[in-house]
């Protein structure tokens, strides 16, 4: 599988930000809400991130489940985003991956492989959820919030993309204030990308040079910003 589709399926099934529900248990946290919110609520909290957090580091743990809750893959590494429209994720364990972008280009170095895909930062990653976590656009050109309730200690908050195509039907949000702690995607197949957020750092000031790929000498690069 190349970097470029092994990135794209980790975006559909994420999570994305992840950041996951009750991982353990291995049930979705959508479906044992404490108590029901406003939407309203629900997009207070949203909002209330989009306007206070400017930029987050944090350790992740992400896991993929099968529609029937087989566990398929867990998968580990790091996180930093910076508004707007920067991110890097970094992939650790099992396989080491690389996602990075500045805005204007995005980079997917596949380690293993010794290969970077360099591309434009365009629409396609508009409606990601590291889009949702970093973007600069108002969440709800991009998003409808369809549910929220407060279950686990968390503010709960449940979102579709509001255009056709994307890699993913919904996407669920755990707050503990106005910091993301959990993401749960459900992709077309009904797989669920359950990511959690450990070791949170916000608004933490973030040099842009993060924010680039300093190709490694011998690695193959395909494509061009």
């Amino acid at each position: 599988m190349d970097s470029g589709k092994c990135w794209r399926r980790r975006l559909r099934s994420l999570i994305s930000f992840v950041l996951l529900a009750s991982c353990a248990a291995a049930h979705n946290a959508a479906a044992q809400p404490a108590e029901s919110r406003t939407a309203e609520q629900g997009l207070a909290t949203l909002e209330a991130f989009l306007n206070e957090v400017q930029s987050l580091t944090a350790d992740f743990k992400q896991e993929l489940w099968t529609a029937d809750q087989r566990l398929l893959q867990t998968e580990t590494g790091t996180l930093s985003l910076k508004r707007p429209n920067r991110f890097r994720w970094t992939y650790v364990e099992p396989t080491e991956l690389v996602v990075v972008a500045n805005g204007k280009q995005l980079w997917i170095y596949d380690v293993e492989l010794a290969q970077v895909t360099v591309s434009p930062f365009d629409d396609t990653v508009g409606a990601s959820p590291a889009m949702l976590l970093s973007g600069g656009r108002d969440v709800r050109e991009e998003f409808e919030v369809v549910q929220t309730y407060t279950a686990e200690a968390l503010d709960w908050v449940k979102l579709e993309p509001r255009a056709g195509g994307s890699d993913f039907v919904s996407v669920l949000i755990g707050f503990s204030g106005t910091s993301p702690r959990r993401l749960e995607l459900v992709d077309g197949l009904n797989q669920v990308t359950r990511i959690e957020l450990d070791n949170l750092d916000v608004n933490r000031d973030l040099a842009d040079e993060l924010f680039e790929l300093d190709v490694p000498a011998g690695v193959d690069v395909i494509g061009e910003g």
